[in-house]
């Protein structure tokens, strides 16, 4: 049995078709809090179990009879979470983390990722540790403006980062859940090639048959915002991550997920064609 959280996300809800397309949902859990969304976009077969990641005394019976546990890290009580699938008698857990634990671990976002990942290593647990850079699906924060004006406004619009499309995520954690060889590796996680926002833009723009717009704005008036919806901390992060603080590491294209999963990795082109009419 594996319990995969974020069930309703980009990866869980992702890493649960792949599972079930490969003959194993029914040997997976999908945990939520909200079981009525759940229902909507779990595959068949697929067990769903509600829970709270925030309330680990909540989970004792989602991790009943739990052999592996996908974790996405930051989302609840990640240090709770862990006690819990160690007590219930979990042997594996593959943790998503965050590239910026080797980029900028001065970071706090990344501090705190990399303590989570000392406590899974501590744990007694079995465990593999992914690290995504930048998700091609944050463009979806562009997707009203694209929608009402056909224009992007973002900062560093030519700074190109290797964007990960979250699928490859899922990918790899399936391959990590369901094959050997993978427990006691760390995996950085990129896209097959750096890309900027600019060319995000356009190639939004080719994929709904229209111009779209990049304007670039300074550091000042994205952070105003973005603040707003995550917190100051973060947000300086971010817009570090985005160019403010950018070197060589981030910059790297990585080959993991061709590696791991023996298809190469999905281009933003491609995750711009699966999410098109959220900009339409």
């Amino acid at each position: 049995m594996m319990v995969v959280t974020g069930a309703t996300g980009n990866i869980g809800r992702e890493l649960l078709r792949q599972l079930s397309a490969d003959g194993r949902g029914a040997g997976a859990r999908a945990l939520t809090r909200d079981t009525a969304r759940a229902g909507a976009v779990v595959p068949d077969g697929v067990a769903v179990a509600e829970g709270d990641l925030g309330r680990a005394e909540s989970l004792k019976s989602a991790l009943d009879g739990a052999r592996s546990l996908f974790l996405i890290s930051g989302v609840g009580d990640d240090a709770g979470v862990l006690d819990a699938a160690r007590d219930a008698g979990v042997d594996h857990v593959v943790l998503v983390s965050s590239i910026t634990v080797e980029t900028h671990p001065h970071l706090g976002p990344a501090r705190a990722n990399l303590a989570v990942e000392r406590r899974l290593r501590a744990s007694g647990m079995a465990w593999t540790v992914l690290r995504p850079t930048q998700f091609a699906s944050n463009t979806l924060w562009w997707a009203r403006d694209v929608r009402d004006e056909s224009v992007v406004r973002v900062p560093y619009a030519d700074v190109g980062l290797p964007a990960v499309h979250p699928a490859d995520i899922a990918s790899v954690a399936h391959a990590a859940l369901t094959g050997p060889g993978h427990r006691g590796r760390t995996y950085p996680l990129t896209g097959p090639e750096r890309i900027s926002p600019r060319q995000q833009a356009r190639e939004l723009g080719r994929v709904l048959g229209r111009e779209v717009a990049c304007v670039g704005i300074g550091r000042e008036a994205a952070y105003g915002p973005m603040a707003a919806m995550m917190g100051a901390e973060v947000a300086d992060s971010v817009l570090d991550l985005m160019g403010g603080d950018v070197n060589d590491a981030l910059l790297t294209v990585h080959d993991t997920v061709a590696r791991v999963t023996g298809s190469p990795a999905r281009t933003y082109r491609r995750w711009a064609e699966e999410n098109a009419d959220a900009f339409r």
